[in-house]
């Protein structure tokens, strides 16, 4: 196929080679599933009501992707090569499937799935290497499973929110400020980004039963942009020893278009060399790395104007996706349509292409000096932050969200 017939999509980032997936709502706020193409959504229930785009099941006019994501991979890749071929140019539908189309102005992106379980792994060997140092000065920064396993916990799936949405600056416990003394409880002051790659399944195997490296490809649905907001002085004082749990818990943003790992086989390329090598239920020699260049830029509060503050690429990753599923479920541990699984903090081997700001600023110690002149170490409120990413002909588009203030309501029985 030479192109599509829709106006700007060819070159955006969102022509033929993308077409991915999210949930958007008009002005009667019902939430429908959508293609997104150039700066534009194709409304899929409209394509089936015009008879253009079968759906037996309904599926397709569901306000979430899950029921979509259940079918699986067979149908998965009818509905995209249909969409393809409704959308190419010369295609004598086109002014049917037009019909379809929604101005992206005009409509509000929504969360695209039902999130069951969220999982967030520790998968790039530079960030951990670079956290292990600030959090445990003078001792081997990484601990001795991290080159044996990807390393991961279970977050709040309930927190997980939809690019656009407030973050509000969470409040928690540090630690004592001197030996003796009591910890101290109020609203975080190291609050900071972790630029991330996600990626969604469809349905697995029953209870008790595994997904292979092998088969890995069968239930990653496709990839999205993640924020997965920290508090570090709270995560600080409470990892040790079961791992993070309110320094991630308050808000985990998502971009609203997940891109079919389809779309991505052009990206697809061997990762780092892994020494030692893994145990046999997590070789794999397939090119598993996505080559996507990701950059995170921060307008401070105030302003109208972005810094970059970094870029990295997410080819880097020491874990890639197939041995994330693989180890998540080699226990027997469900997975479900929906399920999301991130890639923890994707960092370089370069100040400069760091995926957080406690590495971006050595724990705070090195202010970086944003560009109309203010410096940060972390996240003031009303700081904007965005990530962005792309490889190739295929954008992922961005996850934003903007820092709100602390607030010390309560509910009450």
């Amino acid at each position: 196929m030479s192109g599509t017939w829709v106006p700007g999509a060819d070159g955006s980032g969102f022509g033929l080679e993308n077409l991915p997936y999210g949930v958007v709502a008009g002005a009667d706020g019902r939430p429908r599933i959508a293609v997104r193409v150039g700066d534009h959504a194709l409304d899929l229930a409209a394509l089936v009501d015009a008879g253009l785009l079968n759906d037996p099941t309904g599926a397709l006019r569901a306000p979430t992707l899950n029921p979509f994501l259940a079918l699986g991979r067979p149908s998965w890749a009818a509905v995209r090569a249909r969409l393809r071929a409704l959308l190419a140019a010369g295609n004598p539908d086109a002014a049917r499937v037009g019909e379809a189309l929604r101005p992206l102005d005009a409509v509000a992106p929504a969360l695209p799935v039902a999130v069951g379980d969220f999982v967030d792994f520790y998968a790039s060997l530079e960030h951990a290497t670079n956290l292990g140092r600030l959090f445990r000065p003078g001792v081997e920064p990484l601990l001795p499973n991290w080159r044996h396993l990807p390393v991961g916990y279970h977050g709040r799936a309930g927190t997980v929110v939809v690019s656009g949405t407030p973050v509000r600056r969470p409040l928690g416990q540090r630690g004592p400020t001197r030996p003796g003394s009591p910890p101290v409880f109020g609203p975080e002051r190291r609050l900071d980004i972790e630029v991330e790659l996600a990626f969604v399944t469809g349905a697995g195997p029953p209870l008790g039963r595994s997904i292979s490296v092998h088969a890995a490809a069968e239930h990653i649905f496709g990839f999205v942009l993640l924020n997965d907001w920290s508090a570090r002085e709270i995560q600080r004082w409470e990892y040790q020893p079961l791992g993070p749990f309110l320094g991630k818990s308050f808000a985990t943003s998502i971009a609203p278009w997940i891109v079919p790992l389809e779309a991505l086989e052009p990206l697809r390329v061997p990762g780092p060399p892994q020494v030692p090598p893994p145990l046999p239920y997590l070789r794999t020699d397939d090119p598993w790395a996505l080559d996507v260049e990701l950059e995170a830029a921060l307008t401070p509060a105030g302003s109208s104007v972005d810094t970059t503050l970094t870029r990295t690429n997410a080819r880097g990753l020491y874990w890639n996706a197939a041995q994330q599923l693989a180890h998540a479920t080699v226990g027997g541990a469900t997975v479900a349509a929906g399920d999301l699984f991130a890639s923890g903090t994707i960092s370089g081997s370069e100040p400069g292409t760091f995926g957080s700001l406690i590495e971006l600023t050595q724990g705070g110690r090195t202010p970086l000096r944003l560009a109309d002149g203010v410096e940060r170490t972390f996240l003031e409120d009303g700081d904007t932050v965005v990530i962005r990413g792309r490889g190739g002909a295929v954008s992922f588009g961005e996850v934003r969200g903007r820092i709100s203030h602390a607030s010390h309501r309560t509910e009450s029985a």
